[in-house]
């Protein structure tokens, strides 16, 4: 998998051998590699939580999980803005799953239990690039902190 996303990462446009599930991998994990870079500190806790969050989600072992955390990182040194990995998700996910991908942002965000100024500036940005509302915004960061608190 990770030959075919750096096949990928390096062709102009969209690979045909890279499957849309593939691409939005990627395109998940930078942005939540993205959220846990925000306060330019990436905890091993941010990490670990992303790496489970796509073992679970994506049904991925660890070690291709930690991988792509590594390549979302490469990807994103390359790229110019956030758009090209936000319109991958626009073009595959239904608004639904872009709210669970905020959701997780939101995870990632407060895995170390505070929220940057940042960190909330990304993820207002990602969303209104995920077509979403402020609401939506916000009742994702309130599910997120009432999970926290009950956890």
């Amino acid at each position: 998998m990770l030959s075919k996303l750096k096949a990928l990462l390096s062709a102009s446009g969209p690979s045909p051998e890279v499957s849309p599930e593939e691409r939005l991998q990627l395109a998940t994990c930078v942005l939540l590699t993205e959220a846990a870079l925000a306060d330019e500190e990436f905890s091993a806790a941010e990490r670990d939580h992303i790496a489970d969050t796509l073992a679970t989600r994506y049904g991925l072992p660890a070690e291709e999980a930690h991988d792509l955390i590594d390549e979302a990182m490469d990807a994103r040194k390359r790229s110019n803005d956030l758009w090209h990995f936000t319109n991958q998700i626009n073009q595959i996910c239904t608004m639904e799953e872009k709210h669970r991908i905020i959701e997780e942002t939101w995870r990632v965000i407060y895995a170390d239990g505070t929220l940057d100024a940042h960190e909330d500036f990304l993820v207002h940005k990602v969303s209104r690039l995920f077509n979403m509302t402020h609401g939506m915004l916000i009742d994702a960061k309130l599910r997120v902190l009432e999970e926290m608190r009950g956890a």
